[in-house]
């Protein structure tokens, strides 16, 4: 293989900078020439492919976001437009690529593979760790300790005025954020969309919590789980604390990505670049009991759901109370 491309979709994540590096500088080292595609499927239907060269890749490792930019491309969807996309690479002698990203973009990756013969491999980046076939993905460690630290500042004013604060992180319609933020943040109650916990069950949680002589708590809400205005209305009609709502919103997304997220985006980025090399396509590169694996890309979607994060769940259950 002698060109790859190498692009970012959906939501951008903390190591997804990381990954980009380190796929160029190997596929760069093993003699490859690189493109870059700007905003994801959109740039590439658009034509927005560049050669990587010079400094691009230069002080990038600590930067949140993505050097290549995202964007969403709804036209991809149509087979007409994936042709388009699929010719502007073909034009340029691209052979393979490297797809960073979550489950949407790696549908998208998955159809220019078998409709076109693209050589496509996908690195799991996302904030939610919602992707099959990999115990972590790109970005969750920094997100979470960006929760942790809100925790932390939120806890000291929860204390002082003896609150109960419920905190919104992201996950779509997975719980892992606020279940690993809780248990490593102490949280003091959870809901996620994996798990029916009432409204009622969280309100005797808080009186139990006060008849103890705990007078604050910080309860972990995934956005999957509800509307947390709704949540909190519910809530106030059945404590006599006081509760407040905090949605930490995209300040999750931000930030340099921790030295974990780094490295494993950097294993995660040489396998696919080893894995194109081979003429492997159709896959995605993944980290499972610290192993770099790979899988064909769509067990992202068929295969089997992840179960420790109900094991996870009962534990911050039991610690919380």
């Amino acid at each position: 293989m002698k060109k790859i491309a190498i692009l970012t979709s959906g939501g951008d994540a903390p190591g997804m900078n990381a990954a980009i590096r380190a796929a160029a500088k190997m596929a760069q080292y093993k003699g490859m020439e690189v493109y870059g595609v700007r905003r994801g499927y959109h740039g590439m239907l658009m034509d927005e492919i560049f050669l990587m060269e010079g400094l691009f890749l230069s002080g990038i490792i600590e930067r949140g976001g993505t050097a290549l930019l995202t964007a969403r491309c709804p036209e991809f969807k149509d087979p007409k437009y994936r042709a388009i996309a699929a010719e502007n690479l073909k034009r340029r002698g691209i052979e393979g690529l490297v797809v960073i990203g979550g489950d949407g973009s790696y549908r998208g990756a998955d159809l220019l593979a078998k409709e076109h013969g693209i050589k496509v491999v996908g690195l799991p980046g996302t904030i939610d760790n919602d992707i099959i076939g990999t115990d972590f993905t790109i970005g969750f460690d920094t997100c979470l300790n960006t929760i942790l630290d809100a925790i932390s500042k939120l806890r000291d004013t929860a204390t002082s005025h003896e609150r109960t604060i419920l905190i919104e992180v992201m996950g779509r319609s997975a719980g892992d954020l606020a279940v690993h933020a809780c248990l490593a943040g102490g949280g003091d109650g959870l809901l996620i969309p994996e798990i029916e916990n009432s409204i009622e069950m969280l309100a005797f949680q808080i009186k139990q919590r006060r008849n103890t002589g705990r007078l604050h708590d910080i309860i972990l809400v995934a956005e999957g789980a509800g509307d947390i205005l709704e949540i909190e209305k519910k809530l106030r009609e059945k404590v006599s604390t006081e509760v407040r709502s905090v949605i930490l919103g995209h300040v999750q997304r931000g930030g340099a990505p921790s030295g974990r997220d780094r490295i494993i985006a950097t294993r995660m980025a040489i396998k696919a670049i080893e894995a194109l090399e081979d003429g492997e396509g159709g896959i995605m590169v993944g980290i499972e009991n610290g192993t770099i694996v790979t899988h064909p890309i769509s067990y992202a979607w068929e295969g089997e759901k992840k179960q420790d994060i109900l094991d996870l769940y009962h534990v911050a259950d039991i610690f919380s109370r």
